[in-house]
């Protein structure tokens, strides 16, 4: 499903860009992957998908 309609942007890029890289916030994600630099109606449904895989991904200790 396209969540960026102006940029092109799917659900399953965006899941796998918060997996990979894990941004703290929209502004963070949004240098990562051009959502919502035209028309904007894509942040909402952008911020839902990072919020729900950033819930999954599993917490790595340092070591060292």
């Amino acid at each position: 499903m396209y969540v960026c309609l102006c940029n092109g942007v799917s659900d399953k890029t965006l899941r796998e860009v918060v997996r990979r890289y894990q941004p703290k916030s929209i502004q963070q994600l949004r240098q990562l992957v051009p959502v919502g630099k035209q028309c904007g109606k894509c942040i909402r449904a952008a911020r839902e998908i990072m919020d729900e895989e950033l819930q999954h991904v599993p917490l790595y200790k340092e070591i060292a």
